[in-house]
């Protein structure tokens, strides 16, 4: 298949590519072209600004691909500007478990929020917080471009070693070094997805027929508190945990969890997040001393 790819140079979106290339699909990535990538000759680029409709018009306008995956669509403007360019039988946003925010709950199923039901308004990434335009993007592809067959794919906190948010390795980080940190949710159950997980199921869903919401995730889930023991137990420092201390990635975040059983339906099974997390921490802890 023919497949554009908006973004693809970073975290989940390189894992994805790298599944579509080995499933032998012909991938053209369009960004800024400001990060570097090591697909070569097998990929095609295209530089756009994302949130400018010309430039997007400019470079794709009246081209035709067989899935258009949207790692990049921030809000509804964003979604409108590349729609409105491009023709695509298929339409692949990468979304988020904030969607559901303030109402986050164990097992949130997709019907918790329905993009159809909820009003569209035509707003750019800095327009609200990223809750509101994170649903935006989503009434805008289930809304406006209804007659293109359309996934979201809801994603809690995407981890891996190539995250460049640092946002897990930050607790890691401060444990290792003796570095005081505030930490206002030690009991709060985290859902993760890894993102060479992500990148496989967003590469999966090329050749599914589903279209829709959808949750995704490793199962299972774990503690701050819980993590934060592992780190001090395989590293032998412990945590300084003070209200004086640097204010934590995570911190306001309650319990909250996703319902997979549709991703289940449709023939996806994700595996266990314990393997995959505590091999990242260890990976933390090594980097975290060498730093």
């Amino acid at each position: 298949m023919n497949i554009l790819v908006v973004g693809g140079t970073r975290f989940a979106g390189v894992h994805m590519v790298r599944n579509l290339l080995a499933d032998g699909h012909a991938v053209t990535l369009a960004n800024r072209g400001r990060t570097a990538d090591d697909f070569g000759d097998a990929v095609k680029r295209v530089v756009i600004e994302r949130t400018d409709a010309e430039s997007i018009k400019r470079e794709l306008g009246g081209k035709h691909f067989d899935v258009a995956y949207d790692t990049q669509a921030f809000s509804s403007n964003e979604v409108k500007y590349l729609l409105d360019a491009v023709k695509c039988d298929r339409y692949i946003e990468v979304s988020t478990l904030s969607v559901y925010s303030p109402n986050e709950r164990i097992a949130q199923p997709e019907s918790d929020f329905e993009p159809t039901a909820y009003p569209l308004k035509w707003i750019g990434r800095n327009d609200f917080g990223y809750d509101e335009i994170k649903r935006q993007a989503e009434c805008a592809i289930f809304q406006e471009y209804a007659n293109i067959p359309s996934v979201a794919v809801r994603f809690p906190l995407i981890i891996g070693t190539d995250d460049y948010t640092k946002r897990l390795y930050f607790y890691v980080e401060h444990i290792v070094k003796s570095l005081p940190m505030h930490v206002d949710n030690l009991d709060s159950k985290f859902e993760f997805i890894m993102s060479d997980e992500a990148g496989k199921f967003l590469a999966w869903l090329a050749t599914s027929d589903f279209c829709g919401p959808i949750n995704a995730a490793n199962m299972g889930s774990a503690t701050l508190g819980e993590i934060i023991t592992y780190v001090e137990r395989k590293s032998g420092v412990n945590a300084i945990l003070t209200p004086d201390g640097d204010a934590a990635s995570f911190n306001g975040f309650g319990d909250y969890g996703l319902d997979l059983s549709l991703a289940r339906q449709i023939g996806y099974d994700f595996p266990e997040i314990n393997t995959p997390l505590y091999k990242l921490l260890d990976d933390y802890i090594t980097t975290a001393r060498l730093e």
